[in-house]
């Protein structure tokens, strides 16, 4: 696994990442964590993590984080902060100052955060963690298996079920978990439904609604869900150790999966924060915002010639109207694209020109500062 980490930085890797509440990363060790960092470290790369635990036990899963940032050495970025589910609000005013702490002590810890409440990924995060271990084809086996449906019911259903980050309790079970999109046809009714309303269409609990439509779907459907409070993603916001992120690739409004409704931080974080943030609720000033989106992630992963307008660095800029820049998408309407935004340059070629799409496609593979360029 070292000899793959190091391969990956001299192709180009940023850095190592890991994500810890869900399978496979789940069932690494610290140690291993730090071994794989390490060598990270060695190449000029960063420590990326979605932490272990986000809710309850999130004392400890910073306490780790730290100490892989402290014994391999190496810069850490913790991935979407948040203190997640309603036991856990208020929280993020500690969390930050133990960050702040950590820094004090010599590491360098910092962490982003997208503008949004809800969270999401795949459906089967719902489910406890050993149902879903060793992959698909085991996972359905075990969903088709009477006994062991009733058992993973009942631990749904259980606060205190060990082990694992219960996402369905946390987030308020069938009514705080929407199915946002999925890739078997048949099942496309059901998008933009909570799993109670689900459940209900199907004559049947909302959990039994879950493990039939991961069945029915593979493990490819994701579902939205409420578990961040206002307050909290304020306070991360105004951080000054904390970026801006989306946690979500690109999206387009036509394509093969424009019709999947995905969660609106795919299409409108960044104007979201320069439109609700910045201008409406003065949360930030324009240019703390711009920071956060811009130079201070571009040098947090080493792209050194990227984020600043400056002469001599790539000319990736975006413009856009403060006045008018403002996000469309929704969570029950995602998928628009935001407006006020004007042009948009990508390596010194325009790819947004008076709003509209260009043909130019000048990106550029990103690379780390341990490339080593093959012979």
């Amino acid at each position: 696994m070292r000899q793959i980490v190091a391969r990956a930085m001299q192709e180009g890797a940023l850095g190592l990442s890991s994500s810890l509440q869900y399978v496979p990363d789940r069932f690494a060790s610290t140690e291993e964590l730090v071994a794989l960092a390490r060598v990270s470290a060695a190449h000029g790369g960063i420590y990326i993590t979605h932490q272990r635990s986000e809710s309850g036990a999130i004392d400890g899963s910073l306490d780790e984080v730290f100490t892989i940032a402290e014994q391999a050495g190496i810069p850490a970025e913790i991935w979407h902060l948040k203190t997640a589910y309603r036991t856990n609000w208020g929280r993020m005013p500690s969390v930050l100052r133990r960050i702040e702490e950590a820094r004090g002590r010599g590491l360098d810890i910092t962490a982003d955060i997208y503008p949004y409440t809800r969270a999401s990924n795949g459906l089967d995060a719902c489910l406890p963690l050993w149902v879903r271990e060793g992959g698909v084809d085991e996972m359905l086996a075990r969903l088709r298996d009477p006994a062991q449906r009733a058992r993973i019911a009942r631990e749904m259903a259980d606060p205190q079920s060990p082990g694992w980050e219960n996402q369905w309790y946390g987030s308020g079970g069938g009514d705080g978990i929407t199915l946002a999109s999925v890739l078997n046809p048949e099942l496309q009714q059901y998008e933009g439904l909570t799993l109670t309303e689900i459940g209900r269409r199907m004559g049947k609990d909302p959990r039994e609604a879950v493990m039939d439509l991961v069945m029915a779907d593979r493990g490819e459907s994701f579902c939205i869900m409420a578990m961040m409070n206002e307050d909290d993603v304020r306070a991360a916001l105004a951080h000054p150790l904390v970026a801006i992120g989306t946690d979500s690739g690109a999206r387009a409004e036509d394509g093969p999966l424009s019709e999947s409704k995905l969660h609106p931080r795919g299409w409108g974080s960044f104007p979201r924060i320069l439109g609700h943030y910045v201008r409406d609720e003065k949360l930030m000033t324009l240019e703390e915002a711009i920071r956060k989106m811009t130079s201070r992630p571009a040098a947090r992963v080493g792209l050194l010639d990227r984020g600043i307008l400056r002469p001599g660095m790539k000319a990736d800029i975006t413009i856009f109207d403060p006045a008018a820049i403002h996000d469309v998408s929704t969570f029950d309407d995602p998928n628009h694209y935001s407006v006020g935004v004007r042009h948009v340059i990508v390596n010194g070629r325009p790819v947004l020109e008076d709003g509209q799409m260009t043909k130019a496609r000048p990106g550029e593979v990103l690379r780390g500062r341990g490339y080593r360029r093959s012979e």
